[in-house]
């Protein structure tokens, strides 16, 4: 493959951060202080956090993206820091985080197997979620990163796309839930050159992806040294990746009558 994927990859997520500023409606976010997002996760993280809080608890978010995430860990009350390959997204969480005026989050911009070094401390807590691990080539040194990010005791908790989601053919329009695109990992990634973007419209950009399946993951985790203490299954997920999926309480979901499918999974785990 002539192209770096990587490079190829980070050139697409500079060039969608104007959108998803837009899309998420990140200005807004920032200029109300009792706005908050990754509820999801926090509920997650909950019952393996002392007290159920994040309060004055040092967190560190891998891939956080814009950083509207990272900067409600740190208006709960955590010691927020924020972790992306992209540029572009760094500097915009970093004025979002200014705009809002929340002092307790810093954002850098570091690939994951590289900030145990860059960061050079230990977390209480580390998180990374939706949408994340399809963009890693290695999920070992991803899962070795963690680990040194973690202190004695610390939680680390991915909420992400489920790898069956993946692996159906998200184009089709007749309810058929079809498996069209690879489940199990390959060393090559996969191609993707639709353009399509969660929270904006479609562009120009070639990007690639990595397919994981749970075995991998898992293995990975537990691998690095770290101990498992819950993992789960969902049938709800924060956009809709599918056509036709119901917007509901808890996100979107199938419709009545469809096939049954994971759309997202849960882990944590405790070093």
């Amino acid at each position: 493959m002539s192209t770096d994927p990587v490079a190829a990859n980070i050139h697409a997520w500079d060039g969608r951060v104007a959108d998803h500023l837009v899309a998420y409606g990140a200005e807004a976010f920032a200029d109300d202080p009792t706005a908050l997002r990754a509820e999801t996760e926090v509920q997650l993280l909950a019952p393996h956090l002392p007290g159920g809080s994040l309060e004055g608890l040092d967190v560190v978010h891998l891939q956080c993206h814009i950083g509207v995430d990272t900067i409600s860990l740190a208006r709960r009350g955590a010691r927020a820091v924020g972790t992306d390959l992209s540029g572009e997204a760094v500097a915009a969480a970093r004025a979002l985080a200014a705009r809002a005026g929340t002092s307790d989050v810093t954002f850098v911009r570091c690939r994951n197997e590289d900030a145990p070094d860059v960061l050079g401390r230990e977390f209480d807590v580390v998180l990374t979620s939706v949408g994340v691990l399809a963009w890693l080539s290695d999920l070992d040194s991803w899962a070795r990163a963690v680990a040194r990010l973690l202190r004695p005791g610390g939680v680390f908790l991915v909420y992400d796309a489920h790898p069956m989601l993946y692996a159906l053919e998200y184009e089709r329009d007749d309810g058929q839930l079809v498996l069209g695109k690879p489940y199990f990992a390959r060393e090559t990634p996969v191609e993707i050159s639709d353009g399509l973007t969660y929270a904006a419209p479609a562009r120009a950009d070639v990007t690639y992806e990595w397919p994981h399946h749970l075995a991998e993951v898992l293995t990975a985790v537990l691998q690095a040294g770290l101990r498992i203490e819950a993992f789960g299954e969902h049938r709800t997920m924060p956009w809709a990746a599918l056509p036709g999926m119901d917007r509901t309480e808890r996100g979107f979901a199938l419709p009545p009558g469809s096939p049954e499918c994971p759309l997202m999974f849960s882990l944590v785990a405790r070093r």
